[in-house]
């Protein structure tokens, strides 16, 4: 597998909007999953070979995420951006499928982006 590109972080205005890209690399299998981590830590959103989207329920309603499944790029649209989104966010791809938590995914070895970073000033 190769590593995932990330795009799109930046500052922006507490209330504001940020569109963030994920393309996968290299995947060798259609059964796989990409999410995007804020922190390392919470799963923001995750999506599997089948279209499968898992958002936990922190962001439903601000993050939405337009897919392209025929290139396997998750992006995810933030909106109504809070202070508290800031951060750096990490998108990771490997061969698996969602996961039990939402907004995660779970399987084989994990491949990291090199992050992006957000920061939303009030």
């Amino acid at each position: 597998q190769g590593q995932p590109v990330e795009s799109g972080g930046g500052p922006v205005q507490a209330g504001g909007s940020l569109r963030l890209s994920c393309r996968a690399s290299l995947l060798p299998s259609n059964v796989y999953c990409i999410s995007w981590t804020r922190q390392e830590r919470e799963g923001v959103a995750a999506i599997d070979g089948d279209g499968t989207l898992s958002l936990p329920t922190s962001v439903q309603g601000r993050f939405s995420n337009p897919v392209d499944t025929a290139n396997k790029v998750l992006y995810l649209q933030m909106n109504d951006l809070k202070p508290e989104d800031s951060g750096m966010y990490y998108c990771l791809q490997l061969v698996g499928n969602i996961g039990s938590v939402a907004g995660t995914c779970t399987g084989g070895r994990s491949y990291w982006g090199q992050g992006t970073q957000v920061t939303v000033s009030s």
